[in-house]
């Protein structure tokens, strides 16, 4: 049936001439074919003719597959300088290019000349509660970190108790809810210790003192696997902390368990399992931040690090029934964590409350000059408890059925300015090759080595498939729709002038809002069919996140949404 084979490099494809710009089943291996034609190298003896006119016949079918019709005096002309390309391709590939390591061109998230609007707000004075001793440590479960910061400071609880009962609920929940790659005890019980030795000599480092956490399996620590919850990678190991591990160690708090993740962060499904969601755990917890959000909903952690990309923190905490936040983008230092898109990835904390998530960012935001040429943002700290009264709030307008249309309500009660914003489609949806190329070129070795294939997930959806066809996007789309993502960065800046925030069902303008790099922050609110929370959002202007959990915060404490629990996590 084919008559002869068009290679580069370890990648085969047969190929028949005749199909080559005639049937449109063939147009993907046509466009391949522009990719893997041999190189045109010194030779003994010219190639033959019948071999020359089936490359031409390549370049003019994968051409079409782009939307260029070329003929065989335009296609004839580009030979040399294809097999120059796959030339280099080659040299190129012999290089190892580790996955940390980011392209030389940047992406901030402010449009050129824009300046930040950020609202200076007065810092948390953090006032302990009185606290006292439970009979049953579980019982601490579902505290938040003031109280046991209070527990801790005290000494009314140690820090290697806290440690030893938060361990052993997460193994206990782990059973049925599949949400931990790997158990970090040697490690958790050694740093409490040194915490409650710190402490007897009146040493305290703040409220994270002590506090337990689990952190998703794409960050590096020292002494855990590191296996980015698929099957290629469930040895590996680093011999350092990612920057959010060290700062949190350096803040106090306690590593007790590597998160699951679904495999290289997406969805629920990893190696060992599908991650539950604990208000069901029939369903699975959504992803990739799986094991995070089930943990956290389960009370098995204190508060938990997820990543987004593209929906990765909010969508398990819509799941689950979690508050967390999603920065601006380069807010938290992405050092020692797994890259899938360098110009979309973002770090945030999950928590029991906006409160808490506001402490943890505190403690890992801010740059360490390791995680590329990130715009500088102004410094964080957790906000005081203000007055919103006068803020403006944008909502969609055509976006709040009956069920979701009590926020308004809990907000005009606080007194906050509700705008009714009537915004037209911004056309993201083909910027989405952005995150599909970078993520290619961040496994290109998985894909070229066929190691891919040891991945549990094979549909047409799932990550394989994606990189294989996001190496068929040409260079110069990649760079158009980069070009694109400008002028919407721009445009979202222009119409969210004014606004403190935009409060907004979880998933509206989920695709524009992450390539823009604005931050959400995500809780539970109201009830879906079977008792489990749903969920509202709220999204800031860059770089604004204090004035963003000052008015979730508010909000929040004004509502007892998140204080809900999966009846079978009590």
């Amino acid at each position: 049936m084919y008559d002869r084979a068009l290679f580069f490099g370890d990648l085969r494809f047969g190929v028949a001439p005749a199909a080559l710009s005639t049937s449109p089943s063939m147009l993907s291996l046509c466009c391949a074919a522009l990719l893997l034609l041999p190189p045109q190298e010194p030779a003994p003896e010219p190639p033959r003719a019948a071999d020359e006119a089936a490359r031409v016949e390549a370049i003019r079918g994968a051409a079409r597959l782009i939307g260029l019709e070329l003929d065989e005096r335009e296609a004839r002309q580009m030979l040399g300088g294809v097999a120059r390309n796959a030339a280099s391709f080659r040299a190129l590939r012999e290089r190892e290019l580790e996955n940390a390591l980011a392209p030389a061109t940047r992406f901030h998230p402010l449009p050129p000349d824009a300046s930040p609007r950020v609202l200076e707000l007065p810092p948390r004075a953090l006032e302990l509660p009185a606290a006292k001793r439970p009979a049953d440590l579980e019982e601490l479960a579902f505290a938040d970190i003031a109280t046991l910061a209070a527990l801790v400071r005290a000494r009314e609880v140690s820090c290697e108790e806290l440690a030893q009962s938060f361990l052993a609920r997460l193994k206990r929940l782990d059973a049925e809810l599949h949400c931990v790659i790997s158990f970090c005890e040697e490690r958790a019980l050694a740093t409490a210790r040194a915490r409650d030795a710190e402490l007897a000599a009146g040493k305290w480092r703040g409220p994270l003192h002590g506090i337990p956490y689990g952190a998703k399996d794409l960050f590096a620590a020292k002494g855990a696997p590191t296996t980015w919850g698929a099957e290629p990678f469930t040895t590996q190991s680093f011999d350092e902390d990612a920057t959010v591990i060290a700062r949190l160690e350096a803040a106090g708090a306690v590593l007790i368990a590597k998160l699951s993740l679904g495999a290289l962060a997406m969805g629920d499904v990893w190696f060992g399992e599908t991650t539950r969601n604990p208000w069901n755990p029939s369903q699975g917890s959504s992803g990739s931040s799986a094991g995070s959000a089930s943990a956290l909903a389960a009370g098995g952690v204190v508060f938990a690090l997820g990543t987004e990309t593209l929906g990765s923190i909010v969508s398990p905490s819509v799941r689950c029934g979690c508050t967390a936040l999603r920065p601006t983008f380069g807010r938290v230092s992405r050092h020692g964590a797994m890259a899938l898109s360098w110009t979309m990835d973002k770090v945030g904390p999950m928590a029991r409350s906006f409160g808490d998530a506001a402490l943890v960012l505190e403690a890992i935001a801010g740059p360490d000059g390791r995680d590329g040429d990130v715009l500088p943002a102004p410094p964080f700290r957790a906000p005081a408890s203000v007055d919103v009264r006068g803020w403006k709030v944008g909502y969609p307008a055509d976006a709040y059925p009956e069920a979701r249309g009590a926020i308004l309500d809990e907000l005009r009660a606080l007194g906050v300015e509700l705008v009714p914003l009537t915004w037209s489609s911004l056309a993201a949806g083909p910027l989405r090759v952005v995150l599909e190329v970078e993520a290619a070129a961040a496994f290109d070795e998985l894909t070229r080595s066929g190691r891919d294939d040891l991945l549990k997930r094979q549909s047409p959806d799932a990550w394989p498939n994606l990189f294989r066809t996001a190496r068929l996007v040409p260079a110069v789309e990649y760079v158009q729709a980069q070009r694109a993502r400008t002028r919407l960065l721009a445009e979202l800046h222009r119409r969210m002038e004014g606004l403190a925030a935009i409060v907004h069902p979880p998933f509206w303008w989920l695709l524009e809002f992450n390539l823009s790099g604005h931050p959400t922050a995500i809780a539970p609110f109201g009830e879906r069919r079977g008792g489990a929370p749903d969920s509202i959002a709220f999204t800031g202007q860059l770089y604004d996140e204090a004035r963003l959990l000052a008015l979730a915060s508010a909000w929040q404490a004004s509502t007892s949404h998140h204080l809900r629990h999966p009846p079978r996590a009590r």
